[in-house]
This record gives C-alpha cells, sequence and structure tokens, in this order.
C-alpha cells in the first residue's frame, strides 16, 4: 500500500480496527555518531495519544566505535522513556541519577520546569546498538512540577502462544506497569518468538500508533517493516497483531491529546514566551542544573526562528 492511505477497507475497518494510516519516518542525525529513524513527530499526526515524539535507532554494529555519545541537553514539559533491545546507555541527569540502562529495562525521566541529562555508551560496551527514545507531553497540570527519574529493571511481562508481551507504561491485559505516567497511556513491546497472531483487547477512546523495530508484522492488510508508523484512530475495541518469528513489534497508545503545544528543540511547552524563556535560561546555566559526572561541554542550543512559534494541536493546525 501507499504511505499516507487507508491501510484496510471498510469492511474490515468495521469489524476489526478504525481506519488506519501508514506514516513513513526519516533518518535524523542524533550527536556525532548516531542517526535515527523518526517516526514522530510528523507534518499531519504529531502525537499519539500524548507519545509526542518517537526514534528508533539501529540495529547497529558499534562494535569498533563509541555508540551514543549525546552530551548534556536540556528538556521541558516532557517525560522521556527510553527502551533497549541491544546494547547498554548510560544516562546521567542534573537531578543527581547516574544509571545504567540494559535490554528490557525502562528509564522514565520527567522533565516538568526543567531538567539537563545525557546519554552515553559505556565504554566498553556491547556490539550491538538498539532501541527507542520517546516523550511523552505533560498536561498542562504537571509540566511544571519539579523533575524526576526512575529506572524500572523489571516489567509486568505476559505470554500468549508464541507471543511475549512487555508493558511499559500504562495497563494492558490485566496488568500495570510501574511507571508513572501523567495522562492515559499504553505502551508494550510484543515479541514473536514464531510466526502468530495476538489478539488484544484495545481502548475504544484511545488512539495507537504500531510499529516494527524489527522483522515484519500484519494489521489488517497493513504490513509493517521498520521504518514506519501505523496509526488507528479511536474506535478499536481490539487490535489484532500477526507477526513473523523472531518480529518485535512497538505498540503505543492514549487518549487523544487536546492542549495545543509548542515544540521546539527538546522543550515542549504553551506558548511561544515559554520556549523563549527556556531556551534563555540554560544558554544562561539557570533552571536546569548540572549533569553529574558528565564531562562533556553542554549543547549550545540553536538560534530562534525568526518567526513566532504556534502552539498547534496534534495534528498540526495553528491556534
Amino acid at each position: 500500500m501507499e504511505s499516507g492511505q487507508p491501510a484496510a477497507s471498510a469492511e474490515e475497518n468495521a469489524l476489526d480496527q478504525p481506519r488506519s494510516v501508514l506514516l513513513p519516518g526519516h533518518d535524523v542525525p542524533l550527536g556525532r555518531y548516531s542517526v535515527v529513524r523518526r517516526l514522530l513527530p510528523q507534518r499531519d499526526l504529531r502525537m499519539v495519544g500524548a507519545w509526542c515524539f518517537v526514534d528508533h535507532f539501529g540495529p547497529d554494529d558499534v562494535h569498533d566505535r563509541p555508540g551514543m555519545q549525546v552530551a548534556p541537553h536540556p528538556h521541558t514539559g516532557l517525560q522521556t522513556v527510553t527502551w533497549l533491545l541491544d546494547g547498554q546507555i548510560r544516562h546521567r541527569d542534573s537531578v543527581g541519577s547516574d544509571q545504567l540502562i540494559r535490554p528490557g529495562q525502562l528509564n522514565v525521566m520527567t522533565s516538568g520546569h526543567g531538567i539537563a541529562h545525557s546519554e552515553q555508551s559505556p565504554q566498553p560496551h556491547p556490539p550491538l546498538m538498539h532501541g527507542v527514545q520517546l516523550w511523552v507531553a505533560l498536561p498542562r497540570t504537571y509540566r511544571d512540577r519539579e523533575p524526576a527519574f526512575d529506572h524500572h529493571p523489571e516489567l509486568p511481562a505476559w505470554t500468549d502462544g508464541p507471543v511475549t508481551v512487555r508493558l511499559l507504561v500504562g495497563e494492558l491485559g490485566g496488568l500495570r506497569s510501574p511507571a508513572v505516567v501523567h495522562s492515559p497511556l499504553v505502551g508494550a513491546q510484543l515479541e514473536f518468538a514464531a510466526d502468530g497472531e495476538l489478539l488484544l483487547a484495545a481502548d475504544p477512546c484511545f488512539e495507537y500508533g504500531i510499529l516494527a523495530l524489527s522483522g515484519a508484522a500484519q494489521v489488517a492488510d497493513c504490513r509493517l517493516v521498520p521504518g514506519a508508523l501505523l496509526h488507528l484512530a479511536p474506535g478499536a475495541a481490539q487490535l489484532r497483531i500477526r507477526g513473523a518469528a523472531g518480529s518485535r513489534v512497538l505498540l503505543l497508545g492514549g487518549e487523544p491529546f487536546d492542549e495545543p503545544l509548542v515544540m521546539w528543540w527538546n522543550f515542549v511547552a504553551g506558548s511561544h514566551e515559554e520556549i523563549v524563556r527556556a531556551r534563555e535560561d540554560w544558554m544562561a546555566g539557570r533552571r536546569f542544573g548540572a549533569v553529574c559526572n558528565d564531562p562533556m561541554d553542554p549543547l549550545p542550543a540553536p538560534a530562534m526562528p525568526a518567526v513566532r512559534l504556534k502552539a498547534r494541536d496534534r495534528h498540526g493546525r495553528g491556534r
């Protein structure tokens, strides 16, 4: 099927799932040594629920390379969610965290009013690097809260036939993740030990995003391979996902996020003025603090654009 076109017939939508659209990602440099596939935000779809940023990196052979090397940088108004399939990343931040994350573990950093952090492959490090970096937009009532960091070494999981489901965020299959989020969300990885199909109960109030992290999957008549995001509009009572042996699929979902947002550089805010203040504070060494135990120089903020930044809704419409 063509990217950006309906992925299911009317009959299939009525029986199985709401209307769906396949959205291609694009490559973006990350630091000096890494390239990621950015799947959100896109021009016509900025968010899936409160998930406002999806970067898929790897699998990359880094056995003779530095791996991920992202210097200290700031965030406001969001949570970062880091999930690895292969490799290791050392997270350090300005609230004193210094945490190594491994596959199967989850890092959740809540920026609130402001936090700085860095992400670097340890030396030495495993030969492969593969994972996702996700952002969750904070609702207005939580946007100015104190920053925090949480590491979850174990997560709820269950097996259904050949499929193992690991719950990253929210509730699914009668289980609840220990990760704290501030809007109705779900995030889960599906791993197929053999060719098979999984039928999941869905929340009809949620929209969903589905991407293949490795291998291939099928949702209705849409075939998923790494590099694209399938968006499902609200209305699904169940999700039917088929996968090939060895495939890993990421499921994201949430209630549509109605607050208009400004997303610029590493900041999520409600207005142009908030972005300007965050940039000025970062460049002046205010608000964000110093990343503990990190010898790298902080990243400078880019220049503000010549035009006023508009708050936009989840479909990119200015308000």
